[in-house]
Formats: structure tokens, C-alpha cells, sequence
């Protein structure tokens, strides 16, 4: 039986749906296509974490975080 956690589990998405439309792809500021993700089609709660750069450590349950490599490409996205 999966672990249901009130408040947090059944209040995320769904961390794949956002590595199969992110990941490899840099973020853009205007338009969506192969190679480029628009940061207007990311959820209203999500960080962009450049790589190396300094984060906050607080958790927010619905909180997208998207992980750049150091060439600028998404490496990992994860919820916190």
C-alpha cells in the first residue's frame, strides 16, 4: 500500500509528467518547443535552481523545483 501523507502527497503532482515535458530542455522565457520550455507553462509554484547557485533550504510540498546542469539544461525536477 503506497504511503499517504495528508497534505502532502495527495496535494502534488506528478513528478513525471514534469521530468517528461523538462527534462534536457533549457527554460525560456517566451516560447515552448523542442529544445526550449516557456516559464509561463510552468506551475504558478516553482523554482528555477541554477547550478552551483546558493537555495533555500524551507520545504514547500507544491513547490516544483527545477535543477539546471551547468550548461543551462534542466537535470532533475522535484517537488519540496
Amino acid at each position: 500500500m503506497p504511503l499517504v501523507v495528508p497534505g502532502i502527497n495527495s496535494t502534488m503532482g506528478d513528478k513525471s509528467e514534469w521530468v517528461n515535458k523538462l527534462m534536457g530542455k533549457k527554460i525560456s522565457d517566451s516560447s515552448t518547443n523542442e529544445t526550449m520550455f516557456a516559464k509561463k507553462d510552468l506551475p504558478e509554484s516553482h523554482r528555477i535552481l541554477e547550478h552551483d547557485a546558493m537555495k533555500t533550504m524551507d520545504h514547500q510540498p507544491n513547490r516544483l523545483n527545477i535543477h539546471l546542469g551547468p550548461d543551462g539544461t534542466v537535470q532533475d525536477v522535484n517537488y519540496g
